[in-house]
């Protein structure tokens, strides 16, 4: 079987290469090797002949990678992409959003891949074998659709040139239109974004809860002015000041008025990272911005930019693995670190009620707020705000189990001694990243903990990513 291409694909000084790709590497890429050197190729399959458009590479480069731009012999996995928009076949590397780069593939067979992927970072990074953890492969999320379209609850545009909602291509700030976006929960496409005017705003995110109404932030076009000495900031040099642009402003207005009833509307001004982490400004122009999240019978506040589990199925399958990895039980003390909203530490708090102790803790002063609000009827739950390596430093109490989801580099050294020197017998890691967890599982190990159980799970069907659930005994 054979692929055709535009010919555009084919810039005139683009390198191009064909190759017989073997394996999967570890961010979504499949591997082959030309004239002795290795060539990571996105959107392949294993098994594949194919020409691959080489990204701009040193002479010496001891490995190269670029984009398949022809597959001269098929996988029997390869079918039509589920987001044709994304499908570099028909558009070309430079005119595809990112964000579903295995979308050529079977759904089972991209489970397959990110099984081999944690495999292989947990065999290379940690000495660890899976299957002899009892490791069958990726599990997909509950209640998956047979497609595994329509999961994502939380999504992020932005506007092209010519006022259009778009995504970024991969790897680039170009702006690709995308009137559709199939990986998105139904009711972001009832909103009509693909049909209004967004000119004179830098960004539009979207996030669809279980109850009450969807939360649309709008956020204007910014200008920088001269930086200024911000109190307390003594030898860190200025801070630049951004406000909104007149024609920003009045964007927000415009589209607000344009998007349909029943729809809540904020505008949202950062001077850098979040408005969860207290660097932005929320601004409410209709309905709530507070999110309820329902979650096995609890109810969780979330705030509007604050972090929640992307996939609409995520947070019950997540927590039912935690709960069932933790196995805590009344009277004992379980830490949640990295706790944000509260998903685990309201169940864990549940599970320990009576004599025992919920430790939440979390760093964005937003998203602790969330978690003080969503512990608020256990009292024998706290919510610290703060890094988690300071706050355990300082932390006399030792643990029955320690829960900790952390960002996608993984929790590092000091926040794994600092576990460690804890003395808790059990340790529950939920990952996005595997390599991020296999470096954790070695330096846990080197502490004296041992993975005895490990899952992973398909929570970003048609993307190379996956999250995984892994238990480590103290030795």
């Amino acid at each position: 079987m054979t692929e055709q291409v535009h010919a555009d694909q084919e810039p005139r000084d683009a390198e191009v290469v064909e190759v017989e790709l073997t394996d999967i590497a570890k961010d979504g890429p499949v591997v082959g090797r030309v004239d002795g050197r290795a060539v990571f190729a996105r959107h392949g399959a294993p098994g594949e002949r194919v020409r691959v458009r080489l990204d701009p590479h040193k002479p010496k480069a001891r490995w190269l990678a670029g984009d398949v731009i022809e597959v001269l012999s098929a996988s029997e996995h390869r079918v039509p992409h589920v987001w044709p928009q994304a499908d570099v076949l028909l558009h070309g590397p430079d005119e595809v959003p990112g964000g579903a780069e295995f979308g050529h593939l079977e759904l089972a067979y991209q489970r397959e891949l990110k099984g081999r992927i944690l495999e292989g970072q947990l065999s290379r990074l940690a000495g660890i074998d899976a299957a002899d953890l009892g490791f069958t492969g990726v599990e997909p999320a509950l209640e998956e659709s047979a497609d595994g379209l329509h999961w994502r609850t939380r999504s992020a545009f932005g506007v092209d040139a010519g006022g259009r909602l778009a995504m970024r291509a991969r790897a680039s700030h170009r702006m690709i239109p995308t009137p559709e976006f199939p990986l998105a929960v139904a009711a972001v496409d009832r909103l009509g974004l693909g049909d209004l005017d967004l000119s004179g705003l830098e960004r539009v995110e979207v996030a669809v809860p279980t109850q009450g109404q969807a939360l649309v932030l709008l956020v204007p076009e910014t200008r920088t002015s001269a930086p200024r000495q911000a109190r307390g900031r003594r030898g860190r040099g200025p801070r630049p000041v951004s406000a909104p642009t007149r024609t920003g402003l009045a964007a927000v207005e415009r589209v607000a008025a344009s998007l349909p009833d029943g729809v809540a509307v904020a505008s949202l001004v950062q001077t850098g990272g979040a408005a969860a982490d207290g660097a932005g400004s929320l601004t409410p122009l209709r309905g709530a911005t507070d999110l309820i999240e329902r979650v096995e019978g609890f109810d969780f506040r979330v705030t509007g930019e604050g972090f929640w589990q992307v996939h609409r199925s995520a947070p019950v399958t997540l927590t039912r693995a935690v709960l069932d990895a933790v196995g805590a039980e009344q009277g004992q003390a379980v830490a949640d670190l990295y706790g944000g909203a509260g998903l685990f530490s309201v169940p864990l708090a549940q599970a320990v009620t009576g004599s025992g102790k919920l430790v939440s803790i979390e760093g964005a002063p937003g998203t602790h707020r969330d978690a003080e609000y969503n512990l608020r009827r256990f009292p024998q739950a706290t919510a610290v705000q703060g890094r988690v390596e300071r706050v355990l430093e300082t932390d006399a109490e030792k643990y029955n189990a320690v829960v900790l989801d952390p960002p996608r580099a993984g929790a590092g050294v000091r926040a794994v001694s600092a576990i460690a020197a804890s003395g808790t017998d059990t340790v529950v890691y939920v990952a996005c990243d595997p390599a991020a967890l296999a470096k954790d599982a070695a330096r846990l190990a080197e502490a004296g903990y041992r993975m005895s159980r490990i899952r992973g799970f398909d929570l970003y069907p048609h993307t190379h990513h996956l999250e995984s659930v892994a238990v480590f005994t103290k030795a």
